[in-house]
């Protein structure tokens, strides 16, 4: 018997070693640790680029500031065409825009712009971290604390934990729409322990700091009424909660808050909503891109030029957060999801939107260049922005457009084979609502409030091909100027609407629900 035991022992022990030796780090490639700079100019080492063009300078009074004037502001007025395809012929029926131009548009932007999405990518498995009974205003919810564990079995020395949380009605007498926010995984307001509770704890926890420090037995004798813990609020239900401005692309600017939070209103509305953290799929820095999920599929390794960049990285991981809802909420109504976010994650949200089809709708805030606004546009943010700061966000092979001089001469926003205006078709026919706020109030001109509106101007052939409504004026977006501010534009499903705060949406999300109840027969 004991022989057996031992040879047991013996063998279980070989196993075992030969399982560590065959997953230590010495078999992988080994992770490569750049700086930004490395990694860019590696980069542009590949591309064979000697030099770029500085972006502009968000300061008026610098000799290189950006330009704020109109009529220098279109050096390539003439737009990529969005139903003509590569042969020159044109596209007049949905088919051919499905079959035809449309995977065209995809390559191009694909490769140019964002960047290919791998193959074959791994899987995640969600892991409810908690479920919290809480309030939004008056309305009782269950928040759920979610992560999302990706396999990270071809390379375990990058881990990669997707946070998100997923808050409903607790009322709800049906599956409701949710609406999907790029932000921290925050809960709105954790519950707090009723008085009784309270009362426990206090006392347990006395005992035990007595236990581990007799001397303070005659410090709770003198104080005998001092408690340890206390509510949070008269009601328990937590202090009061301020909306947090969403992240902004400038220096110095602010948002300018006079709405509920977006949060409220939509819980308010009986929509359920859900914030998913994006520097935890995908640091928002260049130094990150061998780590987060491009790190994870690249063993390590720096990325090629059509790699993806940060925002198609951080939509990957929406669409994962969306495999969670599908499987394990029938309190959601999955065909009703939508995707949010300002300004560098209102560039992620539509390309969430334009690349995932299960998304029903996108909320798309103050996005700027990336996002909706034309990039052959000369007016404030510009290309060279992009190539030389956040050069991350976007595929390897964006930074040629911002090439001063490369083995390949130079390149401008003026020779890219694409522009936003394809971005948006590519959510045809699904609702899109382009938010932006006023300079005033601190949603900056840099972001080009113009270009945008052009670049949904001219998308709007696609929505009409396929049977919906556009904004509503001609598709001339040399001539169709932006609408006076709050005046909304909500009768197709493509939406534009400027209202008079800042960087920020929330000031539209009442706007955006009405719009999207009615689109989704609610």
């Amino acid at each position: 018997m004991k022989k057996a035991v031992y040879l047991f022992l013996f063998v279980a022990m070989r196993v075992t070693a030969q399982t560590t030796a065959t997953s230590s780090p010495a078999n992988y490639p080994p992770l490569k640790t750049f700086t930004a700079e490395q990694d860019h100019q590696n980069m542009m080492d590949q591309l064979g680029i000697k030099r770029l063009r500085p972006g502009p300078s968000g300061n008026d009074s610098d000799p290189n500031h950006a330009n704020y004037d109109e009529s220098k502001a279109n050096p390539c007025p003439d737009l990529p065409d969005v139903l003509t395809l590569k042969n020159g012929k044109k596209v007049t029926t949905p088919d051919a825009w499905w079959k035809m131009r449309r995977p065209e548009i995809v390559e191009d932007i694909e490769r140019e712009v964002y960047g290919r999405q791998p193959a074959n990518l791994p899987k995640v498995t969600w892991e409810t971290k908690y479920t919290d009974h809480e309030y939004v205003g008056f309305t009782p919810v269950t928040a759920k604390k979610l992560i999302g564990h990706v396999d990270n079995s071809v390379y375990p020395l990058i881990s990669v934990d997707i946070e998100m949380t997923v808050v409903l009605p607790a009322n709800a007498k049906g599956p409701v729409p949710l609406l999907m926010m790029f932000g921290p995984a925050r809960v709105p307001a954790a519950s707090q322990p009723n008085p009784a509770q309270l009362e426990e704890l206090n006392n347990t926890l006395k005992k035990l700091l007595v236990k581990q420090d007799s001397a303070l037995q005659k410090v709770f004798d003198e104080h005998p009424a001092y408690e340890l813990l206390t509510a949070a609020s008269p009601f328990g239900f937590g202090p009061p909660r301020q909306q947090t401005p969403g992240p902004v692309d400038q220096p110095g600017v602010q948002g300018v808050n006079n709405d509920p939070p977006s949060s409220d209103q939509l819980i308010a509305k009986g929509w359920g909503y859900a914030y998913i953290n994006p520097s935890s799929i995908q640091a928002d820095n260049g130094a990150g891109l061998t780590r987060g999920i491009i790190g994870l599929v690249n063993k390590g390794q720096p990325r090629k030029p059509d790699d993806w960049g940060a925002l198609r990285a951080w939509a990957w991981g929406a669409a994962r957060g969306l495999d969670y809802l599908e499987a394990n909420e029938p309190q959601v109504d999955v065909k009703r999801v939508g995707i949010e976010g300002v300004s560098r994650y209102g560039k992620a949200a539509l390309v969430t939107l334009a690349f995932e089809p299960r998304f029903a709708m996108g909320l798309i805030g103050s996005s700027g260049k990336g996002g909706v606004t034309l990039n052959r546009r000369n007016w404030g943010e510009a290309v060279e922005s992009l190539t030389g700061g956040e050069y991350y966000w976007m595929a390897g092979n964006f930074i040629k457009y911002g090439t001063a001089e490369s083995k390949f001469g130079s390149k401008t926003a003026c020779d890219l084979p694409v522009d936003s205006h394809e971005l948006i078709a590519l959510c045809a026919p699904r609702l899109v609502f382009v938010s932006y706020g006023i300079p005033e109030k601190g949603d900056a001109k840099w972001l080009d409030h113009e270009g945008s509106y052009m670049a949904a101007i001219a998308a709007g052939p696609v929505f009409k091909l396929l049977g919906v409504k556009d904004l509503g004026v001609s598709n001339d977006y040399e001539t169709e100027k932006m609408p006076p501010v709050n005046t909304p534009m909500l009768d197709g499903q493509l939406a534009w609407r400027q209202h008079d705060q800042g960087h920020q949406d929330q000031a539209n999300i009442k706007w955006f629900l009405k719009w999207a109840d009615k689109n989704i027969g609610r």
